[in-house]
């Protein structure tokens, strides 16, 4: 029954309604914000010749409006590639490393980056004999570069365990 009321409250009057709406010249402006309604209302009081010029429509700006012609040249974009350039050299993985651990299906790696197994390895060489692996090898060995390595030796310390001693974890959450 509800339904029924307020279908007929809905489509009351709904051609006289549609009308009006298309009728209008322009569609109401959104809601100023609070705080500019008092200083814009002072400013078009002061300036009524303001009110004017933004209702007035002006036709010499509409005339080289229409005379403007954009004709663009610019050149197209490159399309990237997802191949690798035929430029970047590649080196080829040590197989003894990927039996052994993992099968990596990689062919052949970008000269300068290394695999998960080779990062291991290296930190696993360097942590036991960092006399005989030192920086200057292993960027000679698996062509990268040497600041990276540097790098990489220093802050990455995947076999490094730290244990918390009781006095140090009560300090810790005391604070």
């Amino acid at each position: 029954m509800g339904a029924v009321v307020s279908r007929a409250l809905r489509n009351f009057n709904v051609e006289s309604r549609a009308h009006r709406l298309i009728g209008k010249d322009k569609p109401s402006l959104a809601p100023r914000h609070p705080g500019t309604k008092e200083p814009v209302t002072g400013l078009l009081s002061s300036n009524p010749e303001i009110q004017e010029k933004m209702i007035k429509k002006d036709d010499e700006l509409l005339s080289r409006l229409k005379e403007v012609y954009v004709d663009s040249t610019d050149p197209l974009p490159e399309v990237n590639c997802i191949d690798q350039p035929a430029s970047e050299e590649f080196r080829v993985p040590n197989q003894t490393l990927n039996s052994a651990f993992l099968n990596i299906d990689a062919d052949s790696i970008p000269k300068g980056k290394i695999s998960i197994v080779e990062a291991m390895t290296i930190l696993g060489n360097y942590k036991h004999s960092p006399q005989t692996w030192t920086a200057e090898r292993i960027t000679k060995e698996y062509s990268l570069n040497i600041q990276d390595t540097k790098a990489l030796l220093e802050h990455f310390k995947p076999f490094e365990v730290k244990i918390i001693s009781l006095k140090i974890k009560e300090q810790i959450e005391d604070l």
